[in-house]
């Protein structure tokens, strides 16, 4: 019997009851849906509480906990380990920056540290370049935003008030100096973090670089970078002011792999040397194990529902065999064997499976996109919170490992309903079945 001849077989029962497949059809579409929309929830949870932490923290970063204070010889063991792109010091200045330029002024966080090193880990500013001169800094993407002069601290008070009345918050956007801080030259005095010492002196700096924008909208960085030839001149200006040497500066050391996938041989070993070292990669890693954990959950749960769907096409198949007795009693009286009699009845199951599982995948695309666009609408107006709205939460996320995982448990699950009843069709005695009635 030819494969074309098979087909013709199929199709003709498909045809003839085309109500009764359409239904068995739905029941998988329906199960199979179920199991893919049902899953998704965990990858697409899973997908953004990795972007939440990835937008924090740079993946290639490792931290150095404790008060930890490298010398040059350990640096450079450091460094000489394998894809360890640099260690990079940041020192905290403590006490606050305070600058001004045109009737502006601002106070800021100041950090010191190796404009080589820095360079070489943050990559590419918002503006500018990166200091080549020792009276050259960096300042934050909203270093501008928050110069400010009396009037405008006046429309803020303002605006605030008028925020907060309406449950809302106002945070300055409108404000600030709007034009290129890159090459303007501002004064800048420090603020020591003690009531008892004064400002000090002013000192000037010429910006030649801003940094990118944060990743998150709620930051807001009016940072000074300045480069580490410029602590002695710090120093300086704090002894003057009557703070004491060990409270001058924090340093914070943190170690940069080249790249993601050697951050965790490079911990392990730093933790061998005697390190205290962490990686956000650590949590990525524990947080994986919870999620595949909660995805292998909820993939079993969706398998209850194609399982019970596999009930629908176990009675079409047994149904089909009881109806068609005569014609398996005619194909084996002309030399049908048994295995093409079997074959028969699972391509019509399997027909079922595929084309359920097809409109289930399709379905289900269009419900995660539904769900990941109305949900947040939906919580904002259930809540009254507009963060949902404006979040990046991925309530639904269908990779295609979940679709051949899905249409995998479908169609075997099809496949296997209708073994049964093929496997009854090929026991059907052939007198017996001849001598039905049409």
């Amino acid at each position: 019997m030819l494969f074309k001849d098979q087909l013709d077989f199929v199709t003709q029962h498909i045809k003839k009851n085309k109500l009764r497949v359409f239904m068995t059809v739905l029941a998988a579409t329906m199960g199979c849906a179920f199991l893919i929309v049902l899953a998704s929830v965990g990858f697409g949870l899973q997908d953004s509480l990795r972007n939440e932490i990835l937008s924090n923290e740079k993946v290639t970063k490792i931290q150095v906990f404790g008060d930890k204070q490298f010398t040059e010889d350990e640096i450079h063991e450091i460094k000489g380990i394998e894809h360890v792109e640099t260690v990079l010091e940041t020192i905290t200045v403590n006490a606050a920056a305070h600058s001004f330029f045109e009737g502006r002024d601002t106070n800021s966080d100041l950090y010191v540290t190796n404009m080589q090193n820095f360079e070489q880990v943050n990559g590419k500013l918002a503006e500018g370049k990166y200091p080549s001169k020792s009276n050259e800094i960096i300042v934050g993407y909203h270093f501008a935003q928050t110069l400010l002069n009396d009037a405008e601290r006046n429309i803020i008070v303002e605006k605030n008030k008028k925020a907060e009345a309406e449950g809302t918050y106002y945070d300055g956007n409108e404000e600030g100096y709007k034009e290129s801080l890159i090459g303007k030259e501002i004064e800048m005095s420090l603020v020591p973090n003690t009531d008892t010492v004064e400002e000090t002196e002013k000192m000037k700096y010429t910006i030649v670089g801003v940094m990118e924008k944060p990743s998150n909208d709620w930051m807001i960085n009016n940072s000074v970078y300045v480069d580490v030839e410029q602590k002695p001149v710090l120093a300086a200006n704090l002894e003057a002011g009557d703070v004491k040497e060990d409270e001058m500066f924090y340093s914070e050391f943190n170690i940069f792999a080249d790249s993601m996938e050697n951050v965790k041989p490079i911990l392990d070993k730093l933790k061998d040397k005697g390190y205290s070292v962490y990686s956000v990669t650590e949590e990525l890693d524990q947080m994986n194990v919870f999620f595949l954990v909660l995805k292998i959950g909820l993939i079993f749960v969706g398998t209850i529902a194609v399982l019970i769907a596999s009930i629908g096409i176990f009675n079409t198949m047994t149904m089909a065999v009881t109806e068609r007795t005569r014609e398996i009693g005619v194909l084996k009286a002309i030399g049908a064997s048994p295995k093409l009699i079997q074959r028969l009845f699972l391509m019509e199951s399997t027909f079922i499976g595929i084309v359920g599982t097809l409109i289930a995948v399709a379905i289900s695309y269009v419900v995660s996109f539904v769900a990941n666009a109305a949900l947040p609408l939906i919580l904002e107006a259930a809540t009254g919170e507009d963060a949902f709205s404006k979040s990046d939460i991925t309530f639904s996320l269908i990779p295609w490992q979940l679709v051949i995982i899905a249409s995998a448990i479908s169609i075997g699950v099809a496949m296997i309903s209708g073994y049964r009843p093929a496997r009854k069709a090929t026991k059907i005695d052939v007198i017996q079945a001849l001598r039905q009635e049409l």
